[in-house]
């Protein structure tokens, strides 16, 4: 193994790892579209709002590195614009929802 590979092997493990950490922690609030059922912003979601879109873009991006087949991040060019889609939905849903709440914890996050 060379040390793409094994860098790529440990970004992919790691992230998928936090992934489902941060999936734990949304708990019923998970969501394949955008709901607002609870304001999770314990955990990882206290410094960061995207997690799960930020971890599985890194474990992509690790398996690509770790096959060295690049057209693997192919995944990434149509997936991220569907989360930036996504993460604008959800912002309006959870605004609506939580209101000067959700603001606070906007302003007390990195992103």
């Amino acid at each position: 193994m060379n040390v793409t590979t094994v860098a790529g092997v440990l970004l992919a493990v790691i992230s998928f790892s936090l992934v489902m950490v941060a999936r734990v922690q949304l708990g019923k609030s998970f969501a394949v579209t955008p709901k607002a059922t609870e304001l999770v912003g314990h955990g990882l979601y206290s410094r960061l709002q995207n997690l799960m879109y930020v971890f599985v873009d890194l474990t992509i991006g690790g398996i690509a590195l770790a096959v060295h087949q690049w057209y693997v991040l192919l995944v990434l060019a149509i997936l991220i614009p569907l989360q930036i889609r996504n993460d604008s939905k959800e912002r309006k849903v959870l605004a609506e929802k939580f209101g000067e709440r959700y603001e606070a914890y906007r302003g007390s996050t990195w992103y």
